[in-house]
């Protein structure tokens, strides 16, 4: 177990002093609510994978002409989130959340009107631009509404609400398009957001606090800080490579399973995504283990676990290639957990919004070149070339982690690193 401060008021050096009210989870309603932001935010994010093989038919485009589905929603996240980190930093919290589902909720059905591939990457585009206000506005209120030492367990909550998001999206996005087809399918993902608008509405309360930042700092200054930052740059290069990891393997894998000997049919890929499900219950696992073990260890723990899991997707058994996914997607969520988390310990007071916004756009911007540039090596290798160039970019995430994470002094309201 890392070291950690030594300070009597620090909550980690003597938790068994600490206030037991600080530390409770209860109501339980609050957590529930950050679980359901992130479960909203990544409703509709990913819920063209398991149709770009129908898409590609549908509309005769190639593999890398319908990634465009996934790569430009990405594209329009890592914008907006690069504009949240410089303008967002005192946004109403709530408002913002639930202006951005609303928002969401709306480009997702107007996305249904789509007749050519271009407008449905454009609707597309436009629900990445809304998108970070849901999920870069949690993140802050999260670390900001949570003692320190309950933060990694709430964060868990939300980032397994993305994961579930991310599992209902793509599910019931197969299911749904193999019976009525595909524009049904964001008008059920539509409807489905304005209800969790409406539920966010009832259970999240108001933000109590909120990271005081200088009156009259410059955004920009903030974020020239944060470039400044090794450990910051750190975990927005390790962001980068984790969302390339998720993109690039998902996507690609159902070229590779549609083909023979597989022959998956469209909500039989969609159904392979039932994989997620172990990811949320790895990341729940996580954000107890991860405040013994520390955000370091968790991180490499979970870059190797992904890692095995590309390795073993080149298995040829369908068996083990959904053993494959289970690893690899696991290991990208807990990553998530171990760096949402992170942010905290490496972003100053009154810069964590624009930290976080900067690391969601480097993380997006990996999801976009996750999507197209596994794409030019698919021409050549198939299915091994894009495993191959995946693990690259994990080892690239490893030693991000060794080197840029490692502990700094103690101090006081730390989480463990």
């Amino acid at each position: 177990m890392p070291p950690v401060a030594s300070q009597a008021s620090s909550p980690l050096a003597a938790p068994a002093s600490a206030d037991h009210s600080t530390l409770s989870l209860r109501p339980y309603k609050h957590v529930f609510a950050a679980f359901l932001c992130g479960m909203c935010a990544f409703l509709d994010l990913y819920c063209t994978q398991p149709l770009l093989p129908l898409l590609s038919r549908v509309f005769r485009a190639s593999e890398t002409s319908v990634s465009l589905t996934i790569s430009a929603s990405t594209l329009g996240v890592a914008i907006s989130a690069a504009l949240l980190a410089i303008f967002a930093e005192r946004v109403d919290r709530k408002r913002t959340i639930l202006a951005s589902m609303v928002a969401l909720a709306l480009c997702t059905l107007m996305t249904a009107t789509a007749t050519t591939l271009p407008v449905l990457a454009l609707w597309r585009f436009l629900q990445g631009l809304v998108t970070p206000g849901i999920f870069i506005i949690t993140i802050a209120y999260v670390t900001e509404e949570w003692p320190p030492l309950l933060v990694p367990r709430v964060m868990s909550f939300y980032v397994a609400g993305t994961v579930f998001g991310g599992f209902l999206g793509r599910v019931s996005g197969g299911v749904i398009a193999q019976h009525f087809g595909w524009r049904f399918v964001f008008l059920a993902l539509g409807l489905l957001g304005l209800l969790g608008a409406a539920l966010t509405q009832r259970l999240l309360r108001p933000a109590r606090h909120r990271s005081a930042s200088a009156p009259h700092a410059s955004p920009l200054g903030t974020v020239r800080n944060n470039l400044r930052n090794p450990r910051l740059l750190a975990t927005f290069g390790i962001g980068f490579c984790m969302l390339f990891t998720l993109v690039s393997v998902f996507s690609y894998i159902t070229f590779y399973l549609a083909a023979p000997p597989f022959s998956l049919s469209t909500q039989q890929l969609s159904w392979l995504f039932t994989v997620y499900l172990l990811g949320l219950l790895a990341t729940l696992i996580a954000g107890t283990v991860l405040v013994r073990i520390g955000l370091r260890f968790g991180m490499l723990a979970a870059i190797a676990i992904s890692f095995t899991g590309v390795a073993t997707t080149l298995i040829p058994s369908l068996f083990m290639v959904g053993i494959g996914l289970a690893l690899a997607g696991s290991g990208v969520f807990i990553a998530q957990t171990c760096a949402n988390s992170f942010l905290r310990d490496a972003a100053p007071t009154g810069a964590r919004v624009s930290a976080t916004g900067m690391y969601i756009f480097t993380y997006y911007i990996g999801g976009t070149v996750g999507g197209l540039l596994p794409g030019l090596v698919w021409k050549h290798g198939g299915w091994p070339a894009c495993a191959a160039l995946t693990c690259i970019f994990l080892l690239l995430a490893g030693f991000l982690a060794f080197y840029g994470w490692r502990p700094r002094p103690p101090q006081s309201d730390p989480i463990p690193v």
